[in-house]
């Protein structure tokens, strides 16, 4: 046996009775297609349902199975303390999973649980199990995480290799909402990614394209607010290699939040669906064309902090480097991304060296290295890391920040001695005001307390 269906459903607290009051009816779509898909898992008998959810424990770099014999939870939090559920564990397929992600060196097991009581994630599609007595089934509930695509996948294509082996009958629950940003009156406002993301996700859920899941362009998510796309690449991990029927059976947004229904169900192997293979090798492909055609500023980034990581020395310079690196000085920025997210930022505004050659050879050791939000770049990240840098020009005072462009100018606010900075035409910062805000929470400087402003352009090379 094996992953028998899966279901991609969202977890809206308001969608039950007994918190919606009368509101659920907004989403009577959605909650028809509840019903329609498990009424169609019952049919298929499942012995073990797995769960996985933005709403469990979720650390950046771990995922956590929940342990032991079993949870409860109820909708306390959601006024509703009265609707309560209960999950017996399967403790087997918990201790199967675990082991073999450690043989497989993928960062999952049960350790690190902070609280143990069962999620809404979780809770809202148990209680639309019960419906169908399906609640005898025992549960493996798994958090998300901060990794990349690929290792959500690897989970998924673990949890299949598991369900064979033990002889389970498994249903899987992509627990997640899409965007949380469609409307300016929803509780989230708008961004014009919101219904962007909703239509590419239930595209290629409806049709079965999991490669475009994979690949959702990251700041595109990010910036639809989404909470349910690591649960689907899970899901799709889970039917690697396996040809599929998909269904969209719904699609609505009224509360400003994406609620989409999907049915999955195997229908035999498929060799050609090896998604996750697909994955590595068109990351490798862009990343080795992204380097081919980095420019001098970055190649020299690049090879500093690659020297720093593999010798532990600074390196020096290279012969032959464009006249402006070696006889002009300014500030410059190194930022580093991993997987379409940021990995480290580290720069300077004034010039500190006699070059701007030194400046980003050793920027680049700082952005990698000292960036505190994030532990030292170890040699196997080396080779996944993309580079951007931004030469800075002269800051100069403005009197307002009707002076300032989010696109054009970066912001410098300066209180007594506390400074923040912000670069210009960063993804997610849209408004002068965002811009402004952000600087002041880099710099510790308190809303309420008068500061300078400063702007200044970039020279950006990626």
């Amino acid at each position: 046996m094996s992953i028998v269906a899966a279901v991609v459903v969202p977890h809206p607290p308001i969608i039950l009775p007994e918190v919606g009051h009368g509101e659920e009816r907004k989403i009577q779509k959605t909650i028809d297609a509840y019903r329609t898909v498990m009424e169609r898992a019952a049919v298929l008998q499942p012995d073990t349902v797995v769960v996985t959810s933005p709403h469990s424990v979720m650390y950046a770099d771990y995922f956590h199975i929940s342990p032991g014999k079993g949870a409860r939870g109820d909708f306390s939090q959601f006024r509703a303390p009265e609707v309560e559920l209960r999950a017996e564990y399967d403790e087997e397929f918990v201790r199967a999973l675990s082991s073999h992600c450690r043989s497989a060196f993928l960062a999952a097991g049960t350790a690190g649980e902070r609280n143990p009581a069962l999620d809404h994630g979780t809770l809202i599609p148990l209680r639309f199990l019960q419906e169908h007595q399906l609640l005898d089934c025992k549960v493996v509930r798994i958090g998300l995480s901060g990794l990349p695509a690929r290792d959500h996948y690897a989970l998924g294509r673990h949890i299949a290799e598991v369900a064979e082996e033990l002889g389970r009958r498994v249903l899987l629950i992509a627990s997640g909402d899409l965007s949380h940003k469609l409307k300016e009156d929803g509780p989230y406002g708008f961004a014009k990614e919101g219904p962007e993301f909703d239509k590419l996700a239930m595209r290629a859920l409806g049709t079965g394209d999991f490669l475009s899941l994979l690949e959702m362009d990251a700041e595109l998510a990010e910036g639809a607010a989404e909470c349910g796309l690591r649960s689907f690449w899970i899901m799709a991990g889970a039917m690697d290699r396996k040809n599929v029927k998909t269904e969209a059976v719904s699609y609505e947004g009224p509360f400003g939040v994406g609620y989409g229904v999907v049915w999955i169900q195997p229908m035999g192997e498929d060799s050609s669906r090896d998604f996750g293979e697909q994955l590595e090798e068109r990351h490798q492909r862009r990343m080795a064309e992204r380097k081919a055609n980095e420019d001098a500023v970055v190649r020299l980034a690049r090879m500093s902090l690659e020297t720093f990581v593999r010798t532990k020395s600074y390196a020096k310079l290279p012969d032959g480097l464009p006249e402006e690196l070696m006889k002009s000085q300014a500030g410059a920025f190194v930022s580093l991304k991993k997987d379409g997210q940021l990995r480290g930022c580290i720069g300077t505004t004034q010039p500190t060296q006699d070059s701007l050659a030194e400046e980003i050879l050793y920027n680049a050791v700082s952005a990698g290295m000292r960036d505190p939000r994030f532990s030292p770049v170890q040699p196997e990240e080396l080779s996944d890391l993309v580079y951007s840098v931004d030469v800075l020009g002269k800051p100069e005072p403005v009197d307002s920040p009707e002076d300032l462009d989010v696109r054009r100018y970066g912001v410098i606010v300066q209180c007594g001695g506390r400074r923040g900075l912000l670069l210009p035409d960063l993804s997610g910062v849209d408004t002068v005001e965002q811009q402004i805000s952000i600087a002041r929470k880099k710099g510790n400087i308190r809303p309420d307390e008068k500061v300078q402003l400063w702007r200044f352009e970039v020279v950006r090379h990626h």
